[in-house]
């Protein structure tokens, strides 16, 4: 709350109606492709809400005297109100027992689909500003490689995320042949390729780059800094692997 309380208080709100279209998956049971109609919108409530509250905790290793910007309030601005936009639609779609994403069927649904679209390319693009801030103007205190760190998950969001969410946007569905059985928690497919995995992988290496340097932070410069670009790395090859993966048809976890 210290560090950014518009985004605290976003992502926390989210939050909370995330545990209310929860328990509406109790009492409503109408099915959307096999699905309850409110596993969506819970699924991407607390996604946005966790993208909110790591972007509020970024806001902390921000130069103090450089938090309250243009530049960062217009990237506060431009988050809430992108993720609202989706999230709107989302809950829209949710209780008319229809499909939001992939639903171009009448011409409302495509302009709908469309803005969402790029409402979502918004949403992810916010990393940018804010790992120029930390890379340009650091808050005191910080090592060069927890920096980086912080830096090189933003910017692989963007790049990862945002890349291999477009893609996927640009096809008629997330899933590639045969669709069923999905994986409890996240229902990626176990029948064919999912599309999200990938783009899952690429949304949260900004989480977990931080973390590894953080876990490493009592280690010598040389071990600290092989561990965050070694992670990096590696990362950016298992994403990949598992897009090409999706794209041939297999699934990550296969029904045996």
């Amino acid at each position: 709350m210290r560090r950014q309380r518009e985004l605290t208080i976003f992502g926390l709100l989210l939050l909370a109606i995330a545990a209310l279209t929860a328990l509406a998956q109790t009492l409503d049971p109408r099915l959307v492709d096999g699905v309850n109609t409110w596993v969506k919108p819970t699924k991407f409530l607390v996604s946005v809400a966790l993208f909110a509250l790591t972007a509020a905790w970024f806001f902390g290793f921000v130069r103090p005297d450089h938090r309250r910007s243009l530049a960062m309030r217009t990237t506060v601005a431009t988050l809430i109100a992108s993720a609202s936009f989706e999230l709107l639609y989302l809950g829209f779609q949710a209780w008319h027992g229809e499909a939001s994403h992939f639903n171009t069927g009448t011409p409302f649904h495509a302009i709908m689909y469309m803005a969402m679209g790029i409402g979502a390319v918004l949403l992810v693009t916010t990393t940018v500003p804010l790992a120029w801030e930390i890379a340009r103007r650091p808050a005191p205190g910080l090592t060069a490689d927890f920096r980086a760190s912080v830096v090189i998950g933003l910017v692989l969001t963007f790049a990862l995320g945002g890349g291999l969410g477009g893609y996927m946007s640009s096809q008629t569905s997330h899933a590639v042949g045969i669709e069923g059985n999905g994986l409890p928690l996240v229902g990626w497919n176990r029948l064919g390729g999912d599309l999200r995995v990938a783009h899952f992988f690429g949304m949260h290496i900004s989480q977990v780059l931080p973390v590894i340097a953080w876990a490493v932070s009592a280690a010598t410069p040389t071990l600290r800094w092989t561990a965050v670009l070694g992670v990096a790395g590696v990362w950016v090859g298992v994403t990949l692997a598992v897009f090409l993966q999706a794209t041939g048809g297999a699934p990550l976890v296969p029904m045996f």
